[in-house]
């Protein structure tokens, strides 16, 4: 009887360790997703000479969900709130759309609409940065209001991507990254026009915790189907190309509190003279020859802590040259202090200083006044 017992008893705890593995390997197909965003308010005051202005604003408002399917793959579905940012006025729209295989660290394949690998500061968090927006010559050239013409994009295409870390040193860091996409060219929310397409890429190198240095490429097209006069005044029409050729060479250091970055990013190729806002804008090929085929720009920030974790000083200096000359030059000397009231909180204010040559004789200088409200949900 003993024997019958202590026979029964083992088939037990055997089927309970087998249910229990089973149980442990069956896991859902989807995980439960994660719902965050985050919000920008902000104040802006210019007293530029005959445009003085000063008004609040909303600059982001933002939804993200992220999720899970079968383990090794993320997906990312991102909206934005208050529209289209060059106009705030246009319907919502979404951001991002993705799905990333992620099994290998050092072999991670995304797919949909993302960010560009192109810049450190344009992968970066808008609140992160600590700024009233990201430098000029990210802002000019990397999607966010490009000098191409297209659509206000967040720095972001539709495409496949390509990244991972690997050379991990003694203590189990990676010390190199790389990415690399193939994309439309034509920004968010927009389908391919001329059916080439853009490859982006970049790597990094890690050689201490905190700092890295990197290098990126692109190299691309943008496109309308329209009408246009060439430079020898032929007029033609159909599918106007314009290429883009790029590359960044960047550096920081960041930690905690902390942030020394700088990059130089240069550019050459033409863009489109009227900026795409709505629909019939694509039908305009019209070329900005007098622009010129190149620009360039550099930022260098310095931002470091007072208090730790809680006051920031903060300052930048950020040059763009649109035509790539001192004449069309605009450099901005920007200074300031960011107040967290918690993780999830944070007051940024800055004063900038403003020299233009594009300007009439005597309207290069003027200063702007900026405060942002930041909430993280």
């Amino acid at each position: 009887m003993k024997k019958c017992s202590l026979l029964l008893t083992v088939i037990a705890a055997g089927f309970m360790v087998t249910t229990a593995q089973a149980q442990e390997e069956k896991k859902p197909l989807l995980s439960k997703p994660k719902v965050s965003g985050y919000f920008i308010g902000n104040y802006t005051a210019s007293f530029q000479d005959g445009k003085e202005s000063n008004e609040f604003n909303i600059r982001m408002i933002r939804l993200i969900m992220k999720g899970r399917i079968a383990e090794d793959f993320e997906y990312t579905l991102q909206g934005q709130l208050n529209g289209n940012t060059a106009t705030l006025g246009s319907s919502p729209r979404m951001v991002d759309v993705n799905i990333e295989w992620q099994k290998y660290d050092f072999f991670r394949v995304k797919i949909g609409q993302f960010k560009r690998p192109f810049t450190f500061e344009n992968l970066m968090h808008p609140i992160e940065a600590g700024f009233m927006g990201l430098g000029q010559n990210v802002t000019y050239l990397s999607g966010f209001s490009d000098r191409s013409g297209e659509l206000a994009s967040n720095g972001r295409d539709i495409g496949l991507q390509f990244q991972g870390d690997f050379l991990p040193d003694a203590s189990g860091r990676n010390l190199l990254h790389y990415e690399v996409g193939v994309f439309n060219g034509q920004g968010i929310n927009t389908g391919d026009v001329d059916q080439k397409k853009d490859i982006i890429g970049g790597v990094w190198y890690a050689p201490v915790k905190g700092v890295r240095i990197g290098l990126y490429g692109w190299e691309g097209t943008y496109a309308r189907r329209g009408q246009w006069t060439e430079q020898d005044g032929t007029v033609r029409s159909g599918v106007k190309s314009l290429r883009n050729h790029r590359y960044a060479i960047s550096a920081e250091y960041r930690d905690e509190d902390w942030q020394l970055r700088s990059e130089y990013i240069h550019n050459t190729g033409y863009g489109f003279l009227n900026r795409h806002q709505k629909q019939e804008d694509l039908n305009d090929a019209t070329v900005n020859w007098a622009q010129g085929n190149k620009a360039d720009g550099v930022y260098v920030v310095c931002v470091a802590p007072i208090i730790k974790q809680k006051l920031r000083v903060k300052a930048r200096y950020d040059l763009y040259r649109k035509s790539g000359d001192w004449e069309t030059s605009k450099t901005q000397y920007d200074f300031g202090l960011n107040y967290l009231f918690n993780k999830n909180v944070e007051l940024q204010t800055q004063y900038t200083l403003v020299n233009d040559r594009s300007l009439p004789v005597g309207d290069h200088n003027y200063s702007m006044l900026n405060a942002q409200f930041c909430v993280k949900f």
